[in-house]
C-alpha cells in the first residue's frame, strides 16, 4: 500500500500489481499475504503495547515523566512519515524489496529497543521502529485489493479488519502481561522471532510487482522533506500540545509554523512535479474522499477509547498494567467474534446498512460510558467494551470497501498510503482534543464541585467531621488529613465526570456519522479491504 502510485504525467501502466481475472488464489502468494499480514500486525502492535508499561520503562531507564511520553510519540511521528511514503518506495523498489527491507529492519530495531539503557536511546530506536516499521502497514492492504478477485475479498476484508483494529486494542494486554510476566524488555524482544519469519518468507514469496528503479531519478526529495516537516511536526504538536500548554510553549509554536511551512511546500510540489511523492489524486475518487473522511472518525474512535480506558482504569481504580490488560482484552474478542459475521454480511447486505449498526452499537457503548462513577470495573465495562468492538469491526468493511474497492489497481498502493494516514491522523487528532477536554473540563468540574463544599453545607461539615473523627482515632491530625481526603474525593470525582463529557462527545461524533452514511450512494456489496492502522 502506499502513497504515490502513479505520476502526474506518467500513464497508470504497472504501478500496481494486476488484479486477476480468475478466482483462483495462487498460493504462493497467499502464503506471502498472510506474512504481511502478520508483518503488519506487528507493525500497529508496537503503537500501543507500551502503552500500559510506560512506567516500568520510565524506572528501567531512569527517565523523567516529561521524557517518557516520546516514547510513543517518535514512533508515531516516523510512522505518520513512512506511512504515505511507501507507496513511492513500493513502486521505485517493488513491493518485495520494500516489505522485506522493513520487516527485517523493524526486527533490528526491536532488538535496538530492548538494549536500551537511557531515554534517548530508546527514543531513537522507537522513531527507527515507527519509520521502518510504517512501511508496512499500506503494502497489505494494496495487495489484497489486487492479488486477490472481488469474489474473495469477503474473506480477505475482515482478516485485514480484524488485524488493524485488534492489534491496538490488545496492544496494552499483551504489554501489561510482557513486562509484569517478564519485564519490559519483552515488548521489544517479542517482536524477533516473528519478524525474521515474516522477512524470510515476504523475501521469497513475494512476486507481485517489479521494480521500476528508473523512477528513482524523478524522485521529488523536497517532497519528502516538506511531507516530513508537514507531518512529522504536525503529529508533534498534536502530541504533545496539551502537557506544554499549546500555544503558549514557544516549541508547540515553532512545531505548527514548521508545520504550515511545509504543508505549503508539500502540496506544491504534489500538484505540480512529474512524479510528487504522493499522488493526491485518489481523492478525485468521490468513494474515496467519503471513505478518509470515515476512517479519520475511526480513528478517533479507535485510538481514543483504546487511550482513554486503560487512562480511567490506572488513575480511578489503581490497576496495574496486566489488570487493564485483561479488562481491554473484551474489545479483542467482541472483534474476533464479529469479524467473520462483518465477511458474510457485506457480500449480502447494502453496506450503508452495515455502518449504520456499526456506528449505533459505538455509540450505546459510549452513551452508557456517560454515566461512568469511581466503582465501576470490569463487569461495569464489559458492556460497553462488547458494544464497541462489534461496531468497529461492523464498519471497518465497510469503510474500507467504499474508499478502496473501486480504486484503479494502478492507484491502489498510493491511495492505500494515504487512507491509512487518514486513520492515523484521526487518531492524533482525536487524542489531542480528549486530552486538551479531559484537563479543561476536570478543572471545571472541581471548581463546581469545589463551590458545593463549603461551612454552610451542612452534608459536607457532617462528612468532613465524621472522616475527621474517624482519622483522630487513628492517632491522626483529623481535621487536616480530612480536608486533604475531601479534596482528593472531589478531585477524583472531577476526573470522572471529565471522563464523561468525553463519552459524550464521542457518542454525538458517531451519531453524526449516520447522517453522513445517509449521504452515500448505494455502494456495491461486493468485497472490501482490511482496516488500516
Amino acid at each position: 500500500m502506499s502513497s504515490a502510485s502513479t505520476t502526474a504525467g506518467s500513464p497508470p501502466r504497472a504501478a500496481g500489481p494486476a488484479a486477476p481475472a480468475a478466482d483462483h488464489i495462487d498460493t504462493k502468494k497467499l502464503i506471502a499475504f498472510l506474512a504481511m499480514v502478520l508483518g503488519m500486525f506487528m507493525s500497529i502492535l508496537d503503537i500501543q503495547i507500551v502503552s500500559a508499561s510506560l512506567s516500568e520503562i520510565q524506572a528501567g531507564l531512569s527517565a523523567g515523566s516529561d521524557e517518557i511520553g516520546w516514547v510513543q510519540t517518535a514512533y508515531l511521528i516516523a510512522e505518520v512519515i513512512m506511512i504515505p511514503l511507501s507507496g513511492t518506495l513500493a513502486r521505485i523498489i517493488s513491493t518485495r524489496y520494500l516489505f522485506a527491507i522493513s520487516a527485517a529492519g523493524f526486527t533490528a530495531a526491536s532488538a535496538l529497543a530492548a538494549t536500551a539503557t537511557n531515554i534517548d536511546q530508546m527514543i531513537i530506536y522507537r522513531a527507527l521502529q515507527g519509520f521502518i516499521g510504517g512501511g508496512m502497514i499500506p503494502s497489505v492492504f494494496a495487495a489484497a485489493f489486487t492479488i486477490f478477485p472481488p469474489s474473495k475479498r469477503n474473506v480477505v476484508s475482515p482478516i485485514i479488519g480484524l488485524i488493524a483494529t485488534l492489534a491496538p486494542t490488545i496492544g496494552p494486554t499483551v504489554g501489561g502481561y510482557l513486562s509484569n510476566a517478564f519485564s519490559w524488555h519483552w515488548l521489544f524482544l517479542v517482536n524477533i522471532p516473528p519478524g525474521i519469519i515474516v522477512a524470510i518468507v515476504t523475501w521469497n514469496f513475494i512476486d507481485f510487482d517489479k521494480p521500476e528503479l528508473s523512477l528513482f531519478k524523478k524522485f521529488d526529495w523536497w517532497g519528502l522533506i516538506s511531507m516530513g516537516v508537514f507531518l512529522g511536526a504536525l503529529e508533534y504538536v498534536l502530541e504533545e500540545g496539551n502537557t506544554n500548554d499549546w500555544f503558549n510553549d514557544n516549541y508547540i509554536v515553532a512545531g505548527a509554523i514548521a508545520s504550515a511551512v511545509g504543508a505549503v511546500i508539500f502540496f506544491y510540489r504534489a500538484f505540480t512535479v512529474e512524479f510528487p511523492v504522493v499522488d493526491l489524486r485518489a481523492f478525485t475518487n468521490k468513494n474515496f474522499s467519503f471513505g478518509s473522511v470515515f476512517s479519520f472518525v475511526m480513528g478517533i474512535g479507535l485510538y481514543g477509547l483504546t487511550y482513554i480506558y486503560p487512562l480511567f482504569l490506572a488513575r480511578i481504580r489503581g490497576y496495574d498494567s496486566l489488570q487493564i490488560g485483561e479488562t481491554m482484552f473484551v474489545s479483542g474478542l467482541a472483534m474476533f467474534f464479529t469479524a467473520p459475521l462483518a465477511g458474510f454480511l457485506a457480500g449480502r447486505v447494502d453496506l450503508r446498512i452495515l455502518m449504520i449498526i456499526g456506528f449505533t452499537s459505538f455509540s450505546a457503548g459510549t452513551y452508557i460510558m456517560m454515566h461512568l462513577t469511581t466503582d465501576w470495573d470490569f463487569w461495569e465495562l464489559m458492556i460497553p467494551q462488547i458494544l464497541r468492538g462489534f461496531g468497529l469491526m461492523l464498519c471497518m468493511v465497510p469503510i474500507n470497501n467504499i474508499a478502496l474497492g473501486t480504486m484503479p489497481p494502478a492507484r491502489m498502493r498510493g491511495a492505500s498510503g494515504l487512507f491509512n494516514l487518514t486513520r492515523n491522523l484521526g487518531g492524533a487528532v482525536g487524542l489531542a482534543i480528549i486530552n486538551t477536554l479531559l484537563t479543561n473540563r476536570q478543572d471545571q468540574h472541581y471548581f463546581s464541585l469545589r463551590d458545593h463544599i463549603h461551612w454552610g453545607s451542612h452534608a459536607a461539615v457532617t462528612q468532613l467531621n465524621n472522616m475527621a473523627a474517624n482519622f483522630n482515632a487513628s492517632g491522626l491530625d483529623g481535621e487536616q488529613a480530612a480536608l486533604k481526603q475531601m479534596v482528593n474525593m472531589a478531585t477524583r470525582q472531577a476526573v470522572v465526570m471529565s471522563f464523561g463529557d468525553i463519552f459524550l462527545m464521542l457518542t454525538i461524533l458517531f451519531l453524526a456519522m449516520i447522517l453522513g452514511v445517509l449521504m452515500l450512494s448505494k455502494p456495491s456489496p461486493t468485497g472490501g479491504g482490511g482496516g488500516g492502522h
